[in-house]
């Protein structure tokens, strides 16, 4: 038994001394590094924490502004752009056109405005400087009370009679002509009956004989309603026509507009290029008494234009002032 205890108590020293033993000291780096670490931790709670208090005291606007990027600074002004100035170009710069005047062809002229219409828009908007409306030698010449023939005493070239005429001296310009004589042909050949020339040219001189003996006979405001100045007269262009109805016989201009020549005249003028100059219903604008005899040549496309327009004065049809009294 003693054996047995001495035993024991040997066998218990160990662990008393193991329990007994001091304690291996706390290493300085060891405390060094946990102090970072801590310090590390704290300051950034903190940081998160100062932020977050920042930001409960913006307003929402300014919390959206604070999170969205930023981008770069805008100018306060932008700089005025120089723009250099070029000045439009109108239908008279193409070389068709220039061309075309050279040329003296009407149609021509025309086809390079790009067609009648164009070239009528083109001249009532002022946009085609290089066509003259008082020029003789177009066939888009305008003369009425506001415009006078320039010169005023002109003459047109290539005077020819037409076909079927009642006085020897009713001559026109040679294109006026062919398509009055053709318009004549179409009359009788669709049953309409015959027509015929009585007054075509008038010159100056005769033109100022006219209106005199007007104005002697029947006063010159009568006179005006009637019969032109001369130098604003249409016959002077060498354009235009009277005619009068014939079955057989001949009848008077004042017989023409009820006939079925005039009715004829009246649907199918256009298709032969000729217009009625002075249609009723529109005095106030030409200044003129209806004459549904007074047949006006402007061309084959400017008639389909000024037809398909529904168009009753050249002053309408080209943008110009009505010219009730001379100026």
């Amino acid at each position: 038994m003693e054996r047995m205890k001495s035993t024991m108590v040997a066998d218990k020293r160990p662990l008393a001394q193991h329990r007994a033993a001091p304690r291996r000291p706390i290493s300085l780096v060891m405390v060094f590094l946990f102090l970072v670490v801590l310090g590390g931790s704290t300051g950034a709670a903190l940081g998160h924490m100062t932020v977050a208090q920042a930001q409960t005291q913006q307003t929402p606007d300014e919390q959206t502004a604070a999170q969205e990027p930023q981008g770069p600074e805008t100018a306060s002004e932008l700089p005025t752009p120089q723009v250099e100035t070029v000045e439009a170009e109108t239908p008279c710069d193409n070389v068709e056109v220039t061309s075309a005047l050279e040329g003296d062809d009407a149609s021509a002229v025309i086809a390079a405005f790009g067609g009648a219409e164009a070239f009528r828009a083109h001249v009532a908007a002022g946009s085609a400087p290089c066509v003259a409306l008082d020029d003789g030698d177009w066939p888009w010449l305008v003369v009425n009370k506001h415009l006078t023939l320039d010169p005023v005493d002109f003459v047109p070239e290539n005077l020819t009679a037409p076909d079927r005429r009642i006085t020897s001296d009713s001559v026109m310009r040679a294109e006026a002509t062919d398509a009055l004589n053709e318009l004549i042909a179409g009359s009788t050949s669709e049953g309409a009956g015959d027509i015929a020339v009585t007054s075509g040219y008038r010159s100056y001189g005769l033109q100022q004989s006219l209106f005199d003996g007007y104005v002697y006979s029947a006063g010159r405001e009568a006179a005006e309603a009637t019969s032109a100045r001369p130098g604003h007269s249409e016959h002077q262009t060498g354009l235009t026509a009277d005619v009068v109805p014939c079955s057989g016989t001949c009848l008077t201009m004042d017989d023409f507009g009820a006939s079925a020549q005039g009715q004829w005249v009246a649907e199918n003028a256009w298709k032969y290029g000729y217009i009625i100059r002075y249609e009723e219903g529109y005095t106030e604008t030409t200044g003129y008494s209806p004459e549904p005899w007074h047949l006006r040549y402007i061309g084959t496309e400017l008639a389909k234009a000024y037809h398909e327009g529904e168009y009753h004065t050249l002053e309408d049809f080209f943008g110009l002032d009505a010219a009730p009294d001379y100026q």
